[in-house]
Parts: structure tokens; C-alpha cells; sequence
């Protein structure tokens, strides 16, 4: 087995819906640019208030991806 070795960003995703939407929004365009993802860590949530009602959700992640072996 391999050692492996992670490289994290930290994406924030926006749902009108709720926080597993807007998590599942931030995953979902992560995914087209970056690869090797295998996990994700919920460090923050928040929402938008419009006329005393939830406009949106608003969840920052940390996405950990592995890094490629070189050559």
C-alpha cells in the first residue's frame, strides 16, 4: 500500500435549497477540475436572510484530494 499525500482547497457552495445542496453543489463542480478527490470537512455554515426568510445556505468546505505519484 501506498503512503498517500493530500492537497486541501476550501470551496464555499450556495443552495436556495439547504446545506446538503449546496454541499453537494460545491463537490459537484469541484469534480470537473480537479481530480482524485476523496474527501470533504464542513468548517463553516451560514445563510442569506431576505425579508426575514433563508434566501440561501451557505457551506464552506475543506475537499481533500490525493496527489499524483510524479513522472
Amino acid at each position: 500500500m501506498n503512503d498517500h499525500v493530500y492537497k486541501t482547497i476550501e470551496l464555499t457552495g450556495s443552495s436556495t435549497v439547504g446545506t446538503d445542496d449546496a454541499i453537494c453543489k460545491a463537490i459537484a463542480r469541484a469534480t470537473k477540475t480537479v481530480r482524485n478527490i476523496d474527501w470533504f470537512q464542513v468548517i463553516e455554515t451560514r445563510g442569506h436572510i431576505e425579508d426575514g426568510e433563508i434566501a440561501h445556505w451557505q457551506v464552506t468546505l475543506k475537499i481533500g484530494f490525493r496527489m499524483e505519484e510524479p513522472g
